[in-house]
């Protein structure tokens, strides 16, 4: 796949911005989000600046149904602009948060995209732009794989006794087809992560090797659920990773806890070429007393 650039004909992306109903936040919106937005022809607006006849709460939510990509600025933690988010990520939007301080952004959003501006218009600029084109990547491959990719939150537990630690992260992936067009064949689907990581799909360990990918130790191949997705067909893709943390006999500290994070790689390979999702890794792995 070729990726696009603002050269290449696509289609008009959309972004809806949330954010508090207040002039103190106006030049940010303008330079700091619009005008970024432009930069990369991204339709940014806000529902202010919109005719409508349903109110406004209605009209929100029709306007993040419909948007491509939704950016909010949770800075002074705006009850109505958390609550917005939120509806935006139950319907599995490509939310981009931006703030202008981290302790803004609530605990169990820290590991969803963001940015923080510290108060600059100029670095909320530089920032977002290089999210809003991470943003049309996504959609671009939404659009030409016809599959859209959901990771779903990870679940975390160790496994402790006195000899080691062992890591366990349970994936859940949904993958659907909200287009108009059946989507290419699947062929294969391939989960990629660092060195010492072993993959399982219904208590079977899966086939690795050596990733081909820079960045990544290992490649996983991973059963698909289905082979072609028809218009409004979905399916989940699960499985169980693990990793041992440490062992007694070289050592190592056997932990109660263990944090784990960064960024895994599930790509999809198709007839019509290879499209790589983002799955963002960022967990808690602690051993359950008894």
């Amino acid at each position: 796949m070729v990726p696009w650039s603002t050269s290449m004909s696509r289609p008009k992306t959309f972004a809806f911005v949330l954010m508090p109903f207040n002039s103190a936040f106006d030049d940010t919106y303008k330079f700091g989000i619009k005008e970024t937005a432009a930069t990369l022809e991204i339709q940014a607006e806000r529902v202010d600046e919109q005719t409508y006849s349903e109110s406004i709460l209605e009209r929100i939510y029709r306007q993040i149904e419909m948007a491509d990509i939704v950016v909010a600025d949770m800075s002074g933690k705006n009850p109505n602009v958390f609550y917005e988010v939120g509806y935006a990520h139950a319907k599995g939007k490509l939310c981009i948060l931006v703030t202008s301080d981290a302790n803004d952004i609530p605990f169990d959003l820290k590991h969803r995209r963001h940015v923080i501006y510290r108060g600059s218009i100029k670095l909320l600029a530089e920032l977002l732009h290089s999210e809003l084109k991470w943003a049309l990547t996504e959609i671009d491959k939404i659009r030409h794989s016809r599959i859209n990719v959901k990771p779903r939150p990870l679940l975390a537990s160790l496994n402790k006794d006195k000899y080691s630690t062992e890591a366990e992260v349970e994936f859940k992936i949904d993958l659907s087809n909200e287009s108009t067009n059946p989507s290419p064949e699947l062929e294969a689907i391939y989960f990629y992560s660092s060195d010492g990581w072993m993959i399982y799909q219904e208590n079977k360990l899966s086939p690795s090797t050596d990733s081909d990918l820079p960045g990544f130790g290992k490649r996983h191949f991973i059963s698909p659920p289905l082979r072609r997705f028809q218009q409004g067909s979905w399916a989940q893709v699960q499985f169980l990773a693990k990793k041992t943390m440490a062992y007694a006999w070289k050592g190592e500290e056997l932990k109660d806890s263990y944090k784990l994070s960064g960024r895994s790689i599930l790509r999809l390979v198709t007839a019509e070429g290879n499209f790589d999702y983002d799955v963002q890794v960022d967990v808690e792995a602690a051993a359950i007393p008894f």
